[in-house]
C-alpha cells in the first residue's frame, strides 16, 4: 500500500503537468480545455459549485433543451462512453480505475479506447481487488484527482464497503473540511438473465444509509451521460448506478454539451389519479403497465425519481398533491429499500395530502434465483402494478 500511495503521488504530479502536453497532439482542444477547467474551479465558479450545488435553473433548461436538438442516437453504454471522454477531455483530473477497464474496455465497453486515447496513467487497469482499488480512488480523490471507480459488478463492491462508507462518505467531515472527495463509484448491477444471486445484487439499499453519499441510478441514455458528468464534476462521493439489462437502450442525446441536475427527478408521464414513482429498469415494467391502465381509463402519473439520495421532494410532493395517491415500485429488496424509505418520506411529508395508505411493490426478500421462471417470480412485473393501481384507485 505504500508503493501504491507513492504511484498515486507520482500520478498525480503527472496528470497535473505532463499529461496535458502530452496529449496536446491528439487532443489541439486539451491546452484551451485545462485553463477553462483551472479557472472554473475558482471559489464561486458554477464548476467549483459541484453537483450538489449546481444551478438547478440552468440544469432544468439543459434538459428541456435535450429533447428538441437535432442530436445523434447512441445506446446507453456509449453514452456513458461519451460522458468520460468529454470530461477527460476538458479536465486532466478525470481518471478511470477499474478492473479490465483499459486495453479490454470494461466489461460493458464503457470505456473502449479510452486507454489509446488518454493513456494508461488516467485509464488504470487493476489487480481483481475491489478493496484495494476502492481505497486508491478515495486517496486519489484526497490529492486533487477527480477518478471514476468502475466495479464489474456492483456486487463486488461490497469487498469495498469500509472504503466507500467510512472513508468516502466520512472523510470530508472527519477531516474537519480539509479534504473534498470528488470521487465517482459507478458500474452494472441489479437482476439481469440468469446471472445468480451473487451478481444479481442491488447495492442502493445497502449504501442509503451512509452520510456524505449521494445516489443517482440511470435509466436512459440522456440522463446517463448528463448524470455521470454532472457526477463527475461534482465535489461530493456520488455512486451511479446503471443496470445491467439496459445498456443497449438506444436513444437520441443532443450534440450540444449538458447535465442532469444530480437532486432531480424526471415527470415521465403527467396524470392525475395516481402517482407512480419508480427508477432504472422498473421505470420501463411501470410503461408496460400504463399501456394498460390507459386502456382501462387510469391516467396515472409516472415519475423516475433518478436521485436515490436524496429524494426529490419538491417534484414527488407536487405530485402527491395532486393526485393524493402514492404506488412506489422498485427493484430493490422490500426490507430497507429505497422504497421503505421513500414511503417513509412520503409519509412524513405529505400525510395530510393522501387519500389512500402508499403501496410499495419491490423484489421478493429472496436470494435470486438462477432459474428463468423463479428469477421472473422475484421481481415486479406489469400485471402486478396494474393490479395494485386498482386496488388503491
Amino acid at each position: 500500500m505504500a508503493a501504491a500511495a507513492a504511484s498515486l503521488n507520482a500520478t498525480a504530479a503527472a496528470l497535473h503537468g505532463a499529461v496535458s502536453k502530452s496529449r496536446s497532439a491528439a487532443f489541439p482542444q486539451v491546452a484551451t480545455s485545462v485553463r477553462v477547467a483551472a479557472a472554473s474551479r475558482r471559489p464561486g465558479s458554477a464548476r467549483a459549485r459541484g453537483g450538489l450545488v449546481m444551478a438547478r435553473a440552468a440544469a432544468v433548461k439543459d434538459e428541456a433543451a435535450g429533447t428538441n436538438s437535432g442530436g445523434h442516437e447512441v445506446l446507453m453504454f456509449e453514452a456513458l462512453r461519451e460522458a468520460m471522454i468529454e470530461e477527460m477531455t476538458l479536465d486532466p483530473t478525470v481518471c478511470m480505475i477499474g478492473e479490465d477497464v483499459g486495453d479490454y474496455g470494461g466489461s460493458y465497453k464503457v470505456s473502449k479506447g479510452l486507454s489509446e486515447m488518454f493513456g494508461d496513467l488516467r485509464v488504470l487497469d487493476t489487480p481483481i481487488a475491489e478493496n484495494s482499488f476502492t481505497g486508491m480512488g478515495v486517496g486519489a480523490a484526497m490529492k486533487g484527482l477527480r477518478p471514476v471507480v468502475e466495479g464489474m459488478n456492483m456486487g463486488f463492491l461490497l469487498l469495498a464497503y469500509n472504503q466507500i462508507s467510512n472513508n468516502c462518505g466520512m472523510l470530508h467531515y472527519t477531516s474537519g473540511g480539509q479534504f473534498k472527495i470528488p470521487i465517482v463509484i459507478r458500474g452494472p448491477g441489479g437482476v439481469g438473465r440468469q446471472l445468480g444471486a451473487e451478481h444479481s445484487q442491488r447495492l442502493e439499499s445497502y449504501f442509503q444509509s451512509i452520510p456524505g453519499l449521494q445516489m443517482v441510478a440511470c435509466s436512459t441514455p440522456y440522463n446517463a451521460k448528463g448524470l455521470l458528468k454532472a457526477a463527475i464534476r461534482s465535489e461530493n462521493p456520488v455512486v451511479v448506478f446503471e443496470h445491467v439489462l439496459l445498456y443497449n437502450l438506444k436513444e437520441k442525446i443532443p450534440d450540444e454539451d449538458y447535465i442532469c441536475c444530480l437532486e432531480e427527478a424526471e415527470m415521465v408521464r403527467p396524470g392525475s389519479q395516481v402517482t407512480i414513482l419508480t427508477y432504472s429498469r422498473m421505470r420501463y415494467h411501470v410503461m408496460q403497465a400504463v399501456k394498460t391502465l390507459v386502456n382501462k381509463g387510469y391516467d396515472p402519473e409516472v415519475i423516475d425519481i433518478r436521485s436515490l439520495k436524496p429524494f426529490d421532494l419538491h417534484t414527488i410532493g407536487n405530485s402527491v398533491k395532486k393526485t393524493h395517491r402514492v404506488l412506489i415500485v422498485e427493484e430493490c429488496m422490500r426490507t430497507g429499500g429505497i422504497g421503505a424509505s421513500l414511503r417513509s418520506a412520503i409519509i412524513d411529508n405529505f400525510w395530510d395530502e393522501l387519500d389512500a395508505p402508499p403501496m410499495c411493490l419491490s423484489s421478493q426478500d429472496v436470494p435470486t434465483p438462477y432459474a428463468a421462471p423463479l428469477e421472473d417470480a422475484t421481481v415486479v412485473q406489469p400485471p402486478q402494478i396494474v393490479a395494485a393501481v386498482e386496488e388503491i384507485c
